[in-house]
């Protein structure tokens, strides 16, 4: 049997930067490509890692909201980090938007990341 799948795509998160969609819908999960704080609008990535990560919920939330889901609805992270000493700036933003939920998660530290930002996350939520 053929999986039935459906590309996400909100004019409210920067487009991909590549060959892949913001998100995917499949059985009754979204699967929601990595976020950078690019600024939808504008195409600038701010300074710093707090306006980043801010910029990634914003952009998340897009997604997520195209989808027709939402950061309750999340199950797994993973969080790519260029420096692991952000960990704690990160995890403050990070549980002020994710509010109650606590889905299970994944950080790691990367070498470099696309734009050469400082945060980048991705995640799995039902629909």
């Amino acid at each position: 049997m053929a999986t039935v799948h459906k590309i996400v795509h909100t004019e409210s998160a920067p487009a991909a930067l590549g060959p892949y969609s913001q998100a995917i819908v499949a059985n009754g999960f979204v699967f929601c490509s990595g976020s950078i704080g690019i600024n939808p609008q504008t195409g600038a990535v701010p300074e710093g890692v707090e306006a980043q990560t801010e910029q990634v919920f914003a952009n998340m939330g897009a997604v997520l909201k195209g989808a027709h889901s939402s950061f309750a609805h999340i199950v797994k992270t993973t969080v790519f980090l260029k420096d692991l000493k952000d960990f704690d700036a990160v995890n403050k933003i990070y549980a002020k938007n994710m509010g109650g939920a606590l889905p299970a998660r994944s950080c790691v530290e990367v070498a470099r990341l696309p734009k050469d930002v400082l945060v980048e996350i991705e995640c799995i939520a039902t629909v």
